[in-house]
């Protein structure tokens, strides 16, 4: 159960406030408290969405092809890897052999299997298929920079939440991965678009949404009615123009957070049963996919699950292909089959749109060290839901896997396509810092076979 906690008799410290999300660069006046408690108009939190979101499973590292939806049972051991293939519900269809629940809903989940960038580099390719624009190289003076907003914080922008009073924009269980995984943010959209990020695992005994909790001892009275312990915070204010634009959008949000029960509750997944969450499975994947679809239940737009990472070359003290396969997909599997079967059997299949990707694919040969590299010629993205049509393989791949046969999809394909089932346009401007109106998705279109 999630819980804030607090005692009345304790201080409100400059440190409560950091711990509760309240103060960032430049610190909080008294001017800015009050306006968090008197303004009228909600942040990016207020309900203007269209009743749409989007569950994004973000396989940071990149998933093999080979092993999850685009196997090569045919091709010589060097490239079939360690595992065979599965049949699946639709007929002349076949996934890897650790998607077996998965295998199961093949009518309900489309495969496309030719999405194409060319690159290798784990960080232009986070930047790629996230924003649908090319990122920095990784060993470029800018490889950290991020130039164009996340999928995530367009949708948050322009669509906002679809309850008042919910982030737009979440993720679960956290954003961290040693892969470049830094590219989920809202760069001139302003922070305030940024994704609210859980930090704590649903699947542990002791799950508890960091960013919502006060620290022990600071109650909520406190942080509303004595307003006089404020002279103890620092009034220093940033230097930036945007970065005091930043945090006065995130103050707001974190007060209303912290405020709202509708919020809290939304993140309790103790109040599920414990027999659909067996069915989603006690793990971190099985139970971000749950705490995932409540989210989107109670009002949340875009939703990043990001488990594990996914680069497993067998050197560098990374897994081996099978190693890692075993490890990862088993989990990915079942979390993504109960999902897929939950939001029908709740209605909501039609509103949310799931989609499963990482940067890039794997090398179709494996290495010496029995596990794939980079591999950015082609490689597979699934879709769920959405309204979409379900139960295709789109595009194919050459016998070995190596490079596209038929149908090559550019990331912004896929872009557009997520930003078509928010009822967006992606030939559509928003302004950079400059004012200059960039594109959602400049060349992108949505999926015809998707769509049609």
């Amino acid at each position: 159960m999630f819980t804030v906690y607090g005692r009345s008799q304790d201080r409100l410290s400059r440190r409560s406030f950091v711990q509760a999300g309240l103060l960032g660069v430049g610190g909080l006046s008294l001017s800015d408290y009050l306006t968090l408690r008197t303004a009228n108009a909600a942040p990016q939190s207020h309900s203007r969405g269209n009743g749409k979101s989007v569950i994004l499973f973000w396989m940071s590292g990149g998933p093999g092809h080979m092993e999850t939806w685009d196997p090569k049972p045919n091709a010589v051991d060097q490239y079939r890897g360690p595992f065979g293939a599965i049949s699946t519900s639709v007929a002349g269809t076949q996934f890897g052999e650790l998607l077996p629940e998965q295998a199961k809903i093949a009518d309900k989940v489309s495969i496309v299997r030719t999405v194409c960038h060319k690159s290798g580099d784990h960080t232009k390719g986070n930047h790629w298929m996230l924003t649908g624009y090319e990122g920095p190289a990784f060993n470029a003076p800018d490889n950290r920079v991020q130039k164009r907003p996340a999928m995530g914080s367009v949708i948050s922008k322009l669509c906002g939440s679809n309850e008042r009073g919910m982030p737009a924009y979440t993720a679960v269980p956290h954003l961290r991965g040693g892969t470049d995984n830094i590219f989920h943010y809202a760069t001139y959209l302003g922070g305030g678009h940024d994704p609210f990020i859980v930090n704590s695992d649903p699947n542990k005994s002791d799950f508890r949404v960091q960013n919502l909790s006060l620290q022990r001892g600071l109650t909520l009275d406190r942080l509303d009615n004595r307003r006089h312990l404020l002279s103890t915070i620092d009034h220093h204010r940033a230097a930036a123009e945007e970065a005091a634009q930043n945090m006065n959008s995130h103050q707001q949000n974190a007060f209303e957070l912290l405020t709202s029960e509708k919020v809290r509750d939304a993140f309790d997944i103790s109040r599920e049963d414990d027999s659909l969450r067996d069915q989603y499975g006690r793990h971190t994947f099985g139970q971000s996919a749950l705490l995932a679809r409540r989210l989107v239940e109670s009002g949340v737009s875009f939703v990043t699950v990001n488990c594990e990472p996914w680069d497993h070359h067998g050197t560098a003290n990374r897994y081996k292909t099978e190693e890692g396969a075993n490890k990862l997909i088993p989990p990915f599997d079942r979390a993504l089959a109960a999902l897929v079967r939950d939001l029908e059997d709740r209605g909501l299949s039609d509103q949310t749109l799931i989609v499963a990707m990482g940067e890039f694919g794997r090398t179709p040969r494996m290495n010496s060290a029995g596990g794939r590299d980079h591999w950015g010629h082609t490689f597979s993205v699934l879709f769920s839901g959405g309204g979409l049509r379900m139960g295709q393989t789109i595009g194919s791949s050459t016998p070995r896997g190596e490079y596209v046969a038929d149908l090559p999809f550019d990331p912004q394909d896929v872009t557009a396509t997520v930003y078509h089932h928010m009822g967006l346009n992606p030939h559509q401007t928003l302004q950079d810092r400059a004012g200059r109106p960039i594109h959602l998705a400049e060349r992108g279109t949505p999926i015809a076979q998707l769509i049609g």
